[in-house]
Order: C-alpha cells, then structure tokens, then sequence
C-alpha cells in the first residue's frame, strides 16, 4: 500500500521503477484482514482516536505522527474511494464500521474480512493504468547505493550520506542491475520470516531495514515486535492464517480449553483490551495450562450475521472441520507487526538524504511500544502522500550520479551446498522464537545474541566467496534483523507496550 500509492502520486512528476521482490500482489498488505482506521463519524472524533493510540503505544507515541496520521487520514481515505477501493457499507449506504481492541469507538472501514487484498486488488488495477510506472517483478534489491560504492568510508555518525539508488538481482536472469535514481522509497514491508511462527508471507525478511542498517542509517525500536494474540492454531503451518482483531470487536470472546474465559483476570476490557496485554495473557494461560492454543468464541452471535461479516474466515475453519457458527476456534499468538524500523520524520525522509520509506519498514512514531489495531494501513498511505510532496519539492535540483560502479562479483562462485543456507535460516526461526518472543528475559537475550553471532559470522563469509542469489541475500538480512532486536531488547531496562522482559518487569516512568 506504501509503495504503490507512492508510485501513483510520485509518476505525476517523473518517471517511476516499482521494483517487486516477488509479484505485485504478494505483500503484507493483502494480508490484512481487519480494516483501516479513520474518525468517520459522530460521536467519534480526532481527540479520541488520538487518545486510544497514544493509550495503546504506551507512552512511547511520538504526538506529533500521531496527530498526522489521524487528522490527515479522512482525505487519505477520501483518495482510496477515487482509486475504486470498495468499502463495506449498511443499508443506509453509510460506512459499516467496525471496533477493535484499544479502539474506544466504532472507526474501523472494511471490506468484510479481506480489506488489506481488496485495497491492495484496487491499487494493482490503477497503477496498471499508469504509463510513466514501470513494474518490474521478481527484482530483488540488494544494496541501496550510498558513498560506501564510490570507495569513501561512511561512519554512522557521518552527515550527509546520499541514496542513488539501488543494486538489484533480476531473479530470472541472476544479472544485477544498477538502478540509478533521484529519490528512492524503501516500502519492503515486515520482518515476519524472521520467527519461526508468523502472519506474514515468506517475502517479509526485513530487507530494507536490513540494507539501511548496512548503510549505517538510523534505526529505532526493533524491541517492539508485536504478537497478533489470536492466529488460526495450525502447527507446521505457514504463515499462520490469522483471525483479525475485528471478530473480538464484533463480540468473541476467548475462552481456556475447558470453556471458561479468563480476559477479565488481565484487563478490565476483557477480549477486547490492546494486542500485547491479549497476547501476553494468552501465552501466560498457555503456559500455566500445559496447552498449545485456546480458544476464540463466536457461537453466541447470529450465524448469518457471522458469516456475513467474516466469509474468509467462516469457509477457512470450515475447511478444517470447524464450523465458527457452532464449534470454538482453536487460536494461539504469533508474530505479527514490527512497531519500530527505519527513522523517518514527518516528511518520510529517513537519516540518509533522498532515501523515504514508508509502511511497517519504517518507524514513525505513531504506534509507540504498541500499535493500535488497524493503524497501520492508515499509516502507510499517510507517509506515502508526505513522502511524494516533500520529494516533489526537491526533485528538480537533483541530479543523477553516473559513477556507480556496477556490482563486483569477481572470484565469486556459486555455493557448494544451498542446504547450508536453508539450514541457517530455520535456526535463525528458532532462535527467535524460543529466546525473544512474548516474554524475555536478559539471559535468553544473550544465550540468542551469542548463538546469532556464529551464524553471522558463518553467513558472511558465505556471501563473499558465493554468485549473489536470493536466498543468500534474505539470509543476511533476516539475521542482520534479528541482531536489531536482540540488541535494542537488551538496552531497554523497563517493560512496555510489546516488550516484556522478567528482569524489568515495571515500566519506568519516563521513556528512554
């Protein structure tokens, strides 16, 4: 959503390369089921939305993104109806709005419950209008290009850095392209892949994180991993099918696997309290139990009504025995969202000069230690818009730089043993979701950082000797990722929002 909506607005003044690691409409945000969030109507207002997000980021929010993206998002929303998205509306044509854990009113616009594919389905068709956007699929970006390509030695405190552009490995030739530009977004999206157990598609490896950190930009709040309380319970299943937020909203209510509900002993909002106290009750209730899952209820809503407003996930359980009008849905946490990422300002700029980014890869400030459900599609489109305004202004000033050397490879050759490299990566999926998961503690943190560390070790030695392919690549960003994590976990010494760790169980009083 990030990317595209960038693309139609930045090809109003130049022309645009949409480059695509896999297809086009393979991204986090087809994924999204619950909805979009934006004050609509009364009794709703800014003031409350602006509340309930600062609330639910715990005291971690930037107010100032917070503001932006709330008060900008009606025109935004405004903008997506032009572009043909179809929102769910009730016989009287108004908006059929749904309410989420956190939310204090009914905001959420939806497309029954498959709004982030419906979104993303409509922007595929308006971009596909567009001449002067040239989508390149199954183009996986390698490096950005700063000055380290030129031969100078940049330093993370050092000013100025530049983006030209990017390195990029056509996947059905292996040739890497140098793509020259003036401004370059970074919208690639989460750092799922790097969990063993995750919501997201296998394309989300964090790489532009990971090529920003690379580049020695600025980067923040990697510690706050947020864990969707109440994914489908499939073991050996990937990604994870997940049951949005919206069907707590619309009255289920999770129960222990002997029938009784247990919320109420966690937060006095019940089923419908933010998503890190939901998740953390559930994984301690698991835990006391011995049990791998429990379970959502919806038995006691009308039928009809249930599987008029979740069709996708009414005929997925189906699939799998489980008819939700009749039988409880078995459901467990999983990772799910990355609250933190790539710095940006109120213009998307990130610490390096012409480089943007946009969507869950960069960190804005709105979502704190915490995100409020269904703020982050909202989000997306917000930067995106400032992004190409700030861009726009500075376009004609830029010029190309055309000393970029083309990508060396020479003395490289293809690795001896892929299964190396397939190897490492199920570590780094173990690693994570056995040390820095839910709950944590400095021990694990350090037991997981010493045990990255070989594999870091290993992986680079790997990529200087190998032919660049894909999955060498997504090796080294996934555990460059996970390091962040690791590394910004063990310098908090509080818990909040999404970070909780045994050795700091409270929260201090003052963020850091």
């Amino acid at each position: 959503m990030a990317g595209i909506s960038f693309a139609l607005k930045a090809s109003r003044y130049g022309t645009v390369a949409l480059l695509c690691k896999s297809q086009l409409d393979e991204t986090n945000t087809s994924y999204a089921q619950g909805g979009i969030a934006s004050v609509t109507y009364e009794p709703d207002n800014f003031d409350k939305h602006i509340e309930d997000t600062l609330i639910a980021g715990d005291g971690h929010c930037d107010r100032q993104a917070v503001e932006k993206v709330i008060r900008e998002a009606p025109a935004q929303i405004e903008e997506l109806l032009q572009w043909g998205v179809d929102f769910d509306r009730n016989e009287q044509g108004l908006f059929d709005l749904h309410k989420e854990g956190g939310h204090s009113e009914f905001r959420i616009l939806h497309h029954k419950d498959n709004t982030g594919y419906e979104i993303q389905q409509s922007l595929i068709r308006k971009i596909r209008t567009v001449k002067n956007i040239e989508v390149f699929e199954n183009y996986f970006a390698i490096e950005i290009l700063t000055q380290h390509h030129l031969g100078e030695i940049v330093t993370q405190h050092t000013q100025g850095v530049e983006c030209y552009g990017a390195y990029v490995l056509d996947q059905e030739t292996n040739r890497i392209h140098t793509f020259l530009s003036k401004i370059t977004m970074l919208a690639t999206g989460g750092i799922g892949s790097v969990y063993a157990t995750t919501t997201n598609p296998n394309i989300a490896t964090g790489d532009g994180i990971a090529m920003v950190h690379r580049a020695r930009g600025v980067i923040r709040d990697m510690e706050f991993v947020q864990f969707h309380p109440t994914a489908l319970y499939q073991p050996g299943v990937r990604p994870n099918f997940l049951i949005t937020e919206a069907i707590r909203g619309y009255g289920a209510i999770l129960r222990c696997r002997d029938g009784r509900e247990f919320m109420h002993k966690y937060d006095q909002r019940g089923s419908l309290a933010p998503r890190d106290i939901v998740a953390r009750a559930i994984d301690n209730e698991m835990k006391m139990r011995g049990h791998d899952f429990v379970y959502l209820d919806v038995t006691h809503k009308d039928p009809d009504e249930t599987k008029k407003h979740f069709p996708n996930i009414f005929k997925k359980c189906l699939e799998l025995g489980i008819d939700i009008t009749k039988d409880y849905i078995p459901v467990c946490p999983t990772q799910h969202y990355l609250c933190g990422g790539v710095v940006v300002d109120q213009n998307a700029r990130t610490s390096i000069q012409r480089l943007y980014a946009a969507g869950e890869c960069s960190c804005t400030g709105l979502h704190g230690a915490n995100r409020l459900a269904s703020n982050s599609l909202i989000e997306a489109i917000v930067y995106a818009d400032a992004a190409v305004k700030d861009a726009s202004s500075i376009l004609e000033a830029i010029r190309f730089n055309e000393f970029i050397p083309a990508w060396n490879d020479e003395g490289t050759k293809l690795p001896e043993e892929m299964v190396l490299i397939t190897q490492s990566f199920r570590e780094v999926e173990q690693i994570m979701n056995t040390y820095v998961g839910i709950v944590r503690s400095n021990l694990r943190l350090k037991r997981a950082m010493s045990r990255l560390e070989i594999l870091y070790r290993e992986t680079e030695d790997l990529f200087d000797r190998s032919v660049v392919s894909r999955e060498i690549c997504e090796l080294r960003n996934v555990i460059s990722v996970a390091y962040l994590i690791i590394k910004h976990a063990l310098r908090r010494k509080e818990s909040r929002g999404l970070h909780f760790t045994v050795d700091y169980p409270k929260r201090m009083i003052k963020s850091e």
